[in-house]
């Protein structure tokens, strides 16, 4: 395919996508795909791009809403699909070439009132179904086809599944090792088995096969994504000799260093690229794929090897992640950056013959060079003006020989440059090819030493920037949480330790949370991505950063340099394979857990608060009653990552009787307990694997009175068909034995969004009786304590809800400068995200602000707020329990009434008022009290009716309930 017909089809499908992004009609799609302007070859990529994505994601979409929408699908695509290429659509993968031919063949009505087009998408996903007859493999469809050939397995169905994990040199050769398998099709032993990773290079040049060997690789298992499936012995080592490439490349530049001259022209030493393919032949099946995938850390960094003086054979990634190999000599390479006033110069050398005229390329920019013959070849050098380079992104050098193609200028060698330009800087610095690349950017913290001292890691580093001020080194996690760390600055040198175990919050130590957790470095008290500095690691401390995994307690810590040099701290439960991995799930939910079912029930209480991200909540509350009462059962709290370690009954002050069982979220030992406990105290929806047993008894205890709609009553569940997360939720509330309730009203809305039919406990929420203990005070004392409030100031908690539209938005709707401003400082803002929101970015305003939304729980925060505002919450209805101020802020009311929907209307029930700009908010608070006093009969009247049954003594009527048989 030419490069005009790759951007011609590239340039279609991006209008496809962008259309399909917009919610545009299939019709709409399918018009743009068959306009004019492409060629035969042209029109068969574009339908098979798109009858794969865009319109195959819009027929799986149709076919779940109902009859009539499927057959306005069916009637739109019959048309078209007759017009595509039958080879296209004999290429196309299993799933999708079935549906297309029930669309071309059935009858229209028939086909849009069965479900067949409702499985085939359901199964879509599903690579594990697959069957062998004779020599070939088919897919196991839930649909019935006329054609067996249809299900026939081809190249679209056969993509190998691919990871490396370790790119070495050993004895002059190269090694790779990782895994490779065909999804759905086992590899438990060495036979039937075979791979081999293959070099292509450029058209007429013979591949390079490398040998290949089989390796046990049981983390292939527990990687993989479908169940059902082994993958152990889908491990490999390959081994390269670096002369197989050399003799090729060497024919290669034979040939065309020969078209040079015959041109008369020089012959020029050449780049040569082979990509990295595998071949696989397991259990009758073939196919081959690029190698794909590197492990986080060194991998995505292999070193190279030279061969030979100026040669050198590289291993390198693609920017989609794909292996490719090359020989690649060093035509240029850069001797000296200097600084010279307000110019850059940089010098370099060319090996070879004397070259006398050229120019120089900084990214696509060309400008003028000196080129000067010296012994042994050519020194060029060229001059950028420091205005020009401080504020450009990374560019790579090159230099362009009168007559010769552009060659890539390479440091080999040379030391790095950092050139400190006022509050910037300008690097001089190679890449993981080691080319040169010149760019200009804030002054960034560079880490040259990361080590391990038992649970501690050390950081040390430069910094040279000329404020001298307090700096946090800051972890920033993908959700938005950031984690700040107080630097040591030394001059231009800094250092920084800390526990990645142990991180303070609030006066309690917790782990760093699963996931990857990028560093950077910001002044001392400010925020947002502006006051952020990215930091980077030291390009000459590589080779010797110790990236191996530390184990501690029950978790497992990596300080890696991603990307080449970007620093980050990759953090994971120390769970075994059967606990991560698909398969290990699989067999743990259908397997296990109905096993243990069977066996007699333990005297154990069980108690999951947000799926087991904090202790807090109702759970918490039931908790410490049975604690304060000596309770002799089993009690067990389901902890997700790692998140807390609840108190016993020594750290409640209560004796040294009671210590809490701790049980890890997908764990062996989750499946066991949530079988045979004889109670469980939830918040929240438990496990989809999860059912009721007879002699069990579930408190479902849920978040609280809903003032948005929930359950059945949201858009989405309403949907004809039902979705499946209708299915699941009726499935799980038949399991419920009690729910509780604040109110005659929360009850009949409750009963109705969930379809729940069984008993209600109508005596409030355990959660909220803290509001009303006689020792209020003395906690509320001790949660200013924790966050660090001073004495004398007053509290507002700002603590809106999360948005399904725009749940990635970290912004503070509350304009929290301008209050600070008409507040004064006898004011403190709290200000509380929602889990389901992405981390609010709250500035701290000099000690006005505070970012609570990673506070265990919700009714330590209300006991000390003197003022609450909130939006949709179903806080409002426990704060009125406290008879303090209510403000609504709702800036987007309609279009979050329209959206999601609320079962009160904010305009006539309310407690107190509602609005919907920062200022007016800002007014009211600044006059509480009389705007309290405005509302005080709406209040009354509010909680009178959505608060009805808290009276303090929801706890013991609950564990009374409990155990009362």
């Amino acid at each position: 395919m030419t490069a005009r017909t790759s951007d011609t089809v590239a340039d279609r499908l991006r209008a496809v996508q962008e259309l399909y992004d917009r919610g545009e009609s299939l019709e709409a799609l399918i018009a743009l795909v068959r306009s004019d302007g492409l060629t035969k070859a042209e029109r068969a990529e574009v339908d098979r791009e798109v009858l794969t994505g865009a319109i195959g994601l819009r027929l799986d979409a149709a076919a779940k809403r109902g009859p009539a929408r499927r057959r306005q699908v069916i009637d739109a695509l019959r048309p078209y699909l007759a017009e595509v290429d039958p080879k296209v659509k004999r290429e196309l993968p299993v799933g999708r070439r079935v549906a297309y031919h029930l669309i071309e063949t059935k009858d229209p009505a028939e086909l849009a009132e069965s479900d067949a087009l409702v499985k085939l998408a359901a199964a879509a996903a599903e690579p594990s179904k697959r069957v062998r007859k004779g020599f070939r493999w088919y897919a196991e469809l839930p649909v019935e086809v006329d054609d067996p050939a249809l299900l026939r397995l081809r190249a679209a169905d056969l993509v190998p599944v691919t990871k490396i994990d370790k790119i070495t040199w050993e004895d002059g050769r190269l090694r790779i090792t990782g895994y490779a398998y065909l999804a759905g099709l086992s590899v438990r032993s060495r036979r039937f088995n075979r791979a081999t990773v293959v070099l292509r290079g450029p058209r007429w040049l013979p591949p390079v096969r490398l040998k290949t060997t089989r390796i046990h690789r049981p983390e292939a298992t527990h990687e993989a994504k479908e169940p059902g499936c082994n993958y152990d012995w889908s491990g490999f080592t390959a081994e390269l000799n670096p002369r197989a490439l050399r003799w090729r490349a060497a024919l290669r530049a034979v040939v065309r260093g020969t078209k040079r001259l015959l041109r008369r022209r020089y012959p020029v030493k050449d780049t040569t690229t082979w990509r990295a393919e595998i071949a696989i032949w397991s259990r009758m099946a073939r196919s081959r794929g690029p190698l794909r995938g590197p492990a986080i850390g060194r991998t995505e960094r292999p070193d190279g090897m030279q061969v030979k003086p100026g040669w050198w054979v590289r291993p390198v990634w693609t920017s989609d992640k794909a292996l490719q190999v090359v020989l690649q000599p060093t035509r240029a390479r850069l001797t000296e950056a200097r600084l010279d006033g307000d110019d850059l110069t940089l010098t370099g050398f060319l090996p070879g013959r004397p070259i006398t005229k050229g120019k120089a390329r900084v990214g696509g920019h060309r400008m003028s060079a000196d080129f000067t013959p010296v012994e042994g070849g050519t020194r060029f050098s060229l001059t950028l003006a420091v205005q020009s380079v401080l504020n450009a992104e990374a560019r790579r050098l090159w230099v362009e020989p009168k007559g010769d193609p552009a060659a890539t200028v390479m440091l080999e060698g040379a030391p790095e440059s950092r050139f400190i330009v006022g509050d910037r800087e300008i690097t001089v610095q190679r890449d993981r090819r080691d080319r040169v690349v010149i760019s200009g950017h804030k002054i960034l913290p560079v880490i040259t030493s990361a080590e391990w001292d038992g649970d501690t890691l050390r950081l040390s580093g430069r910094y040279p920037h000329p404020d001298d001020g307090e700096r946090d080194l800051v972890l920033r996690h993908r959700t938005g949480l950031q984690l700040r760390v107080p630097l040591r600055r030394d001059g231009d040198e800094f250092s920084v330790e800390f526990r990645p175990n142990a991180m303070p919050r609030f006066g309690w130590d917790v782990p760093l949370a699963e996931g990857t957790w990028h560093i950077s470095v910001a002044p001392r008290g400010k925020t947002g991505g502006s006051a952020m500095v990215p930091a980077r690691f030291d390009h000459a401390a590589l080779d010797g950063l110790d990236e191996d995994p530390r184990t501690i307690g029950g978790r497992v810590y990596r300080f890696v340099a991603t990307r080449y040099d970007v620093p980050v701290i990759v953090a994971a439960e120390d769970r075994p394979g059967d606990e991560r991995s698909a398969a290990g799930v699989w067999a743990l939910s259908r397997n296990f857990y109905p096993a243990e079912r069977k066996r007699p029930l333990r005297n154990a209480t069980v108690f999951i608060s947000y799926d087991g991200r904090s202790y807090s909540d109702s759970p918490r509350a039931v908790y410490e009653e049975l604690v304060r009462r000596g309770h002799d059962g089993e009690l067990v709290w389901i902890v997700r990552d790692g998140a807390f370690v609840p108190p016993g009954s020594r750290e409640l002050g209560l004796g040294d009787d009671i210590v809490p069982t701790v049980v890890r979220e997908g764990s062996r030992e989750h499946y066991e307990v949530l079988a045979r406990a004889a109670r469980i105290v939830t918040n929240g929806f438990l496990p989809q694997w999860f059912r009721s047993r007879e002699d069990q008894f579930v408190v479902q205890t849920w978040y609280g009175s809903p003032l948005k709609h929930i359950g059945r009553d949201q858009p989405h569940m309403k949907r004809d068909p039902r979705p499946p997360a209708w299915h699941r939720q009726a499935i799980e509330v038949r399991g419920w034995d009690l729910l509780l309730s604040q109110s005659p009203w929360a009850t009949g809305v409750l009963r109705r969004a969930f379809g729940y039919d069984g008993e209600f406990l109508e005596a409030g929420l355990p959660r909220n009786d803290v509001l009303l203990a006689p020792d209020r005070d003395v906690l509320a004392a001790e949660v200013r304590r924790r966050i660090g409030i001073p004495e004398g100031k007053r509290v507002i908690l700002y603590a809106p809800t999360f948005r399904d539209y725009d749940r990635r938005s970290a912004s503070v709707r509350l304009d929290l400068a301008d209050a600070k401003r008409v507040l004064g400082k006898d004011h403190v803002i709290l200000v509380r995200g929602h889990m389901m929101q992405a981390y609010p970015n709250v500035p701290p305003h000099d000690g006005f602000a505070y970012d609570v939304t990673t506070y265990p729980d919700m009714a330590d925060l209300l006991l000390i707020t003197d003022v609450l505002v909130t939006d949709y919450s179903s806080v409002v209805f426990d704060f009125v329990v406290t008879g303090r101020p209510v403000v609504l802020f709702t800036p987007d009311l309609e279009k979050y009434r329209s959206s999601r929907g609320l079962y009160l209307d904010l305009e006539s029930e309310r407690p107190g008022p509602r609005f919907d700009t920062s200022p007016e908010v800002i007014r009211a608070l600044r006059e509480i009290d009389t705007v309290a006093a405005e509302h005080a009969d709406r209040y009354a009247a509010f909680a009178r009716t959505y608060a009805a049954f808290e009276k303090g003594k929801a706890t013991a009527c609950l564990v009374e309930r409990m155990f009362a048989s």
